[in-house]
Order: structure tokens, then sequence, then C-alpha cells
């Protein structure tokens, strides 16, 4: 007869809901000509951050990706990091 076997229990970690940063602060229209924002939502290599990671809701996370791909059309803000 086998041994007892012994059943791992996964330590559960809570995380705090993330709280998108527009509704907070009633923002309705997201500006493609404000790049502190944009820049603030891109990664250094150029991506987009994702709501998961960033904590915006998904009516907000899609103006802030059109608003950044308009800014990438109209070189605002570079597609890729210069190498």
């Amino acid at each position: 007869m086998r041994g007892k076997e012994v059943k791992k229990r996964k330590k559960r970690t809570f995380t705090q809901k993330k709280v998108c940063r527009f509704c907070m602060d009633n923002i309705h229209f997201i500006d493609y000509k404000d790049l502190k924002t944009l820049r603030s939502l891109t990664t250094e290599r150029g991506k987009i951050i994702p709501s998961r990671v960033s904590g915006n809701c998904a009516k907000h996370q899609r103006a802030v990706t059109s608003a950044i791909k308009i800014a990438r059309n109209i070189a605002l803000l570079p597609f890729t990091l210069e190498t």
C-alpha cells in the first residue's frame, strides 16, 4: 500500500482592484495631443500598456489606444524605440 499523498495548498493572494484614472478624474475625452498622458500609458519600447496592468476601464482603454495610434501616425509618438 502506498503512503498518503500530501495535497499542496495554494496561497491566496489578494490584490487591490485597480481603478480607472480617467473615470476618477471625470475625463470624458482623451486627446491625442496630450503626450504626457499618452507616454505614461506606453512602455519604453513603444508598446501600449494593457488595461489589466494600467487599470483603465474598457471604454477608456479603447480611447487611449485610438489616441496613441493617431499620435503615432502624425509623428507625435514613435512607433518603436530608435536603435
